[in-house]
This record gives C-alpha cells, structure tokens and sequence, in this order.
C-alpha cells in the first residue's frame, strides 16, 4: 500500500512549509502609511497553526504584526497601506496553506447583534430559574413557617435573589442611569427604582426578622420585564443602515492613464482630468465624460430600469455605474463627494435621519407614565410616614405603590404586539425589520410604487411577435443566441433557430451581427441598423439592404399588482406610482395596474421631492420600491416596503420585506398594522384599567408588594394573551 501525501487543507503547519525565496528588507515604519487589514482563516485550529501564520507574515517586508485569534478563526495584520495589499496578504496564506478571505463588516455587525440577543436571553434565564427557585422557598413562609424556619428560607431567598437581581436587571439600570445623567425620565428609571426597592425592602425585612420578605416580587418583575425587552430587541435585530449598503457600491481604486502607462491609484488619488480604464464588469470609480470606445452600462442606480443603456464617446456617466459589455476611457469630471452616487447616498442618511424622530406611542405613553409613577410612590411615602410615624410600613406602602404601577404591562403592550404581528408578517412572507414601522404602517393614507420590479416584473417581453415573420424571427433567434444583453434573451426565449450564420459578432454598445448567405445581417440598436428610434423599448433586425424591422418590448406587469392595487384603493388608500422609466411606458403600466396618478422619469432626488411634498400636506406614505434609485425614497416616506428580489440598499432601507415577492402582502400587511395597533391601543387601556383598580389599593395600605407583584403579573398576562389575538386573525 502506498502512503498517503499529508493534506495542506488538513493542517497546514503540521507538513513541510513551502520555500517562498528571501524576503526583501523590512520596510521603515516612520516612512509608510500603515493599516489594519482583517482576515477570515477558517482552517487554523491549533498552536502550530498560529505560529506558522505569524511566523510566516512576520518575514514579509510590509508586514508589521500579525495576530492570529483562534477562537474567532482570524487575523489581524498591521501592514503598509499599499495598493491591493489586501489580496497580497490573501495570496501569502493561499501559499501557505491557509485560505483567507476579507471579513464582511455586515457579518461581524450582525454578530455583534447576535451577541447583544444572547446577553439578553441569558439574563432572562437566569431570572426566571432564581424567580421559580424563590418561590419554591416562599412556599413555606405561605404555609405559615415561623421563627427559625422562615428566616432561614429569607436568607436562603436573599442568597438566590439578589446576585440575579444584580444580573438580570443591568439593561434596565444602565439605560436608567443614562437617562438620569441627563436629568430625564425614561421607563426604565420606575422599572429600575421598583425592582430595587423591592429587592431593597426585603433585605431590610429579612436583617430584621420580618414577617414578609418580596425577593420573589422582584425576580418576576425583572423576569416580565426582559421578556418585553428581549421580545423588543428580536423585532429590531434585522434592521441595517441603508447608506452603508451603498458605500458598497463605492470603488476603493481605479486605474490611470499616465505617461508611463498605466498605474492603479486609491480614489484619493484622482483628480479632475484624470483619463481612466474601467474594464468590463467593473464599476465607474467617478462621474465623467467617455473619451473611447463603446459599452453598455447598469443604469439601475439611477433610473430604476434593467435595460442595459448604450454609451460611446462623449457620452456622460456616472460613478457606481456596472460597465457590461466592453471597456471604456473615461474622463473624471467629478471624484468623492461630489458624484452622484454620495448625493443619493446622502439623500438616505437625511432621510433616515428625519424618520427616526418618530415618537412610537410606548415612548408617549412613558413620559406621562414614569412621572405619575414616582410622585405616586413619593406621595405614599410621606403621607403614611407622617400620618403614622412608622416609616417602614411607610417605605413597604410607597414599594407596594411603586411595584403595583410598575410599567409591566406597558413594558409589553408594545413588544408583545410586535412580536405576535411579526410572527404573524412572517408567516405570511413579510419580514418586519422595525416594530416602530408597524405603527406607522397603521397611519399611512397613501400608496407610491416604484415601476420596474416592482410593479412589473423587470423581465422585458416580446409584444410584436404576431406581425414578426417566421424569416425574421430565425435570424434575429440565431444572432440573439450569441448576445448576454437581455432583450437578445428575450428573442432567445420566444423563438428557436438551427440557420448556420456565419461570423457572428457582438459589438459592444450596439448590436451583434453576422453573415447569412454572403449577406450582413445585424440586431441591435435603432442608428446602427439604419432606423428611426421607436416610441417604446425595441431592438431592430437590418438583413442586407431591406428596411430594418422593429422587435417591441414591454415590461410584463406582476400578475398580482393590479388586485394588490384595488384592494389598497377598497381599504380607502390612495394610490400613486413614481418612475423613472419614459412617459409612455409609465402610463401603460400605470393603466395596466389601475393607478390614476403617475410621474415618469423622476430622478432619486425627485422622488424624496415627490414624498416630501405629500408629507407638508398632511399625508403620511407608503413606498413601495426595489431599486437603487428607490433607497432615498424608501427612507424618506413615512413607511417603507421593499420585494426580497430588490437590490441590497434598498431592502436595507425599507423597513418591511416581501419575502415572497407577492405585491398582494401589502394590502394584508396593513390590515395586520391597523389591527396591531388597535390591540396596542387596547393593552394601554387594560394597563390603565389595572391601574385604576390597583393603585387606590396599594396607596390605602391593603396591598402588600408581595400582592403587587402577583397583580402586576395578573396584568402582564392579560396584555400577552391579547396580544396573540393577532396570531388568530382571519
């Protein structure tokens, strides 16, 4: 038998490493920009791995430390900031065994959420196993133990109860302090002062060999109330930043033409004037003036639209833009904040900025709520004291007071509704990134859709194909068949063709072509095959010397959007639609989907104007949209839906996602809001209800806290199983 080679992918430092040839002299610190370059190394898992990695990067000449973190699977390497010195390092572990890869920053952010979702379902773990262990303990105190018995089972209670008090409730502390410091008053300052007070009184209670001791009514008000929190923080885990999406879009270098040739430079680089290679599938790096050659660009980032635009010398573009088909010399006329893709940018943080001022109706309810409460508690306080002179049956009434309207139920009015709408939402194919958009959802009085993908499909269709002859239709089938632009795979898809061209070409920018019989046959644009441009989207089939004949196209509209309109305008909505598509194809989709209202051609910046302008009077908006050029809107309307099939910016600012891509779920998702928030509306009504009930109980001294805390809990399950109501909805 023979043996086996060792595996590198196995472990890499366990074998012989591989002989990289001398090093040049280390590079001098003081004289080079340095950086910090994060890498993903999947394959380390031992000591010997670690010493192989940072040995090996410790020979490199622009490498100035490197630690490898096991635990995490990564290494941070402080090395020169030259270009590409990123897939320089890649390609150094790639030899050594060890494949590296860039860590995503959105995947470490949602790590980071991972491990705030994790420290809060840990302590309401340990709240609830000390909440149950006490009361198993006060069993006993209940049946009538006395004396010995029941100190012992207080202080036994006081050993389980105050660390996990201590624990449990450092999210309510913490943002009640913070609140505090900035002489204010949130929810948490009540929530904090009874679940201290409560804990407080019964130490005080067992020190002096009380009848009664409340640790059990503290653990189960901490334990309620992470349930609220923890059920808040699930609603809002998804929710990312839009503008940072669209910083992905941003080239870090671009390539310049100098006097030597050519030289990749950071973007900090360039300066106005600059001539620049973009090759094909690279994005623009700046705003700018084509000086050579012929290609197709995406222009989705502005207009919306999927349909590959031509360019050719002198044509303007944009930076972010995707170059298809063939490369370009460009002419930089605007760099950095100055091009077009950092205004929409800047049009999203605005905008996102501006809608985070929204007052949910749980913070409206806190700054009536938590003001009451302490004056109540403080009230209590001083009027037994001085009516009775017994100060601790005056500090257990004002701690009877303080946790009988401890904000329990209010603390999960809101995240139970949220959750069970969510959950709800889900079901349904709709992903609710933000529970504060639930309640906008519910207000809104007016719908805007974007055109295409959204109310369309995207996909262009064949809509002449009646008037095309079985001729035509197999030459342009057989020259579409060697074409990626999408309306050639739309001619692809209709028609089938075996005729033998010969010398087929594409010519980037215009068309492709071939020869059929000796004869020059081509498909493409409208100037290149001799014909006047057509009122709607089309590619044109020139065969020799006859009149060249049009290939129509038509955006197909979603087979769900017009029923998704009508049941928006039956729920009493009205419903607009923004496009930057031509007039004419706007106003047949707007016709095709029963929309009155539509505006064509409507730049990113024009769509924000649009929703603003609806906004100063008096309405509150929906937009529905999937494009890049939607991102801005998307974040400036009053709620926002967008298709899972949209790009990333947009998703990322929408705060409700279509799963399923089904226009439909967004009439049922705002029958869902309205619903939420009437049940909302009804917790607060219960929560003040219990109240009324309660607090004259608690302040006439008949309510001990043990009795608060089990009637906070009455009221807390009562505002859950009302909640879930909306789980049962038809």
């Amino acid at each position: 038998m023979s043996a086996e080679t060792p595996s590198l992918a196995a472990c890499p430092a366990c074998v012989a490493l591989p002989d990289i040839g001398k090093r040049l002299p280390k590079l001098d610190p003081s004289e080079v920009a340095m950086r910090r370059v994060e890498l993903s190394l999947p394959t380390v898992h031992c000591a010997a791995c670690i010493s192989a990695v940072e040995r090996q990067l410790a020979t490199r000449p622009d490498v100035f430390g490197a630690r490898v973190n096991l635990t995490l699977k990564r290494v941070s390497i402080t090395a020169a900031d030259l270009p590409e010195i990123e897939d320089t390092l890649i390609a150094e572990l790639d030899h050594l065994g060890y494949p590296a890869k860039p860590l995503d920053s959105a995947v470490l952010a949602k790590a980071e959420g991972d491990k705030a979702g994790r420290d809060l379902l840990a302590r309401l773990g340990v709240a609830g196993f000390a909440m149950m262990n006490v009361m198993l303990l006060s069993i006993s105190v209940w049946a009538g133990a006395e004396g010995t018995t029941r100190d012992l089972m207080h202080w036994i209670s006081a050993a389980i109860a105050l660390p996990a008090v201590a624990f449990s409730g450092y999210p309510f502390y913490k943002t009640a302090w913070s609140a505090l410091r900035r002489r204010r008053l949130n929810m948490d300052v009540p929530i904090s002062l009874a679940i201290l007070l409560a804990a407080g009184v019964s130490l005080f209670e067992t020190i002096e060999g009380g009848d009664h001791a409340y640790f059990d009514a503290a653990l189960s008000l901490t334990f309620f109330l992470l349930i609220g929190r923890y059920l808040d923080y699930q609603t809002r885990a998804t929710a990312r930043s839009a503008a940072s999406e669209l910083a992905a879009l941003e080239v870090q270098k671009a390539r310049r033409i100098t006097d030597d040739g050519e030289e990749t430079v950071p973007l900090d680089a360039l300066r106005e004037g600059d001539i620049l290679v973009v090759a094909a599938g690279e994005r623009l790096p700046a705003d700018g003036v084509v000086t050579w050659g012929d290609s197709e660009l995406d222009p989705s980032m502005l207009t919306g639209e999927t349909l590959p635009q031509a360019v050719g010398q002198g044509a303007v573009v944009r930076a972010g833009m995707l170059n298809i088909s063939g490369p370009l010399k460009i002419r930089a006329e605007r760099l950095g904040e100055e091009t077009l893709l950092k205004q929409i940018t800047r049009l999203v943080e605005t905008a996102e900025t501006t809608r985070n001022k929204y007052t949910s109706l749980a913070e409206k309810a806190a700054n009536i709520y938590a003001p009451a409460v302490h004056l109540l508690s403080l009230a209590s306080f001083l009027g037994w004291g001085f009516a009775t002179g017994d100060w601790r049956l005056a500090v257990n009434i004002a701690a009877a007071v303080l946790i009988i309207t401890c904000p329990c139920a209010l603390g999960l009015a809101v995240p139970a509704v949220l959750a069970a709408a969510s959950g709800r939402l889900f079901s349904q194919g709709v992903l609710l990134k933000d529970g504060v958009s639930l309640e906008r959802l519910a207000e809104i009085d007016t719908v805007v859709f974007d055109k295409t993908g959204t109310l369309t499909t995207g996909n262009p269709a064949l809509v002449n194909a009646a008037d095309i002859s079985d001729e035509a239709s197999n030459i342009a089938a057989a020259l579409a068949q060697h074409s990626a632009h999408p309306l050639s795979k739309a001619i692809a898809r209709h028609f089938s063709s075996v005729l033998p061209l010969e010398n087929i070409r594409e010519h980037p920018g215009f068309g492709t072509s071939g020869r059929l019989n000796g004869e020059e046959v081509r498909l493409g644009r409208a100037d290149w095959c001799g014909a006047a441009p057509a009122d709607q989207t089309a590619v044109w089939l020139k065969v020799g010397a006859q009149p060249a004949l049009p290939f129509l196209f038509q955006d197909e509209l979603r087979p769900e959007a017009g029923a998704a309109v009508k049941a928006l305008q039956a729920a009493g909505l009205s419903v607009q639609m923004l496009s930057g598509d031509v007039p004419a194809a706007a106003e047949a989709t707007a016709k095709s989907a029963g929309i009155e209202h539509w505006t064509a051609q409507a730049s990113p910046a024009e769509k924000v104007d649009a929703l603003n302008a609806l906004a100063a009077k008096g309405h509150k908006v929906l937009m529905v949209g999937d494009g890049l050029n939607d991102a801005a809107a998307l974040a400036a309307a009053h709620v926002s839906i967008s298709p899972a099939s949209a790009v990333d910016a947009s998703r990322s600012s929408a705060d409700m996602i279509i799963i399923n891509n089904d226009l439909s779920e967004v009439a049922k998702a705002h029958k869902i809001a309205v619903a939420s928030k009437r049940r909302i509306i009804e917790n607060f009504s219960i929560a003040a209800i219990y109240n009324l009930i309660s607090v004259p109980l608690a302040l006439a001294g008949i309510a001990t806290p043990l009795m608060a805390a089990l009637a906070m809990s009455t009221s807390s399950i009562t505002v859950s199983l009302n909640s879930m109501r909306i789980g049962r909805m038809k």
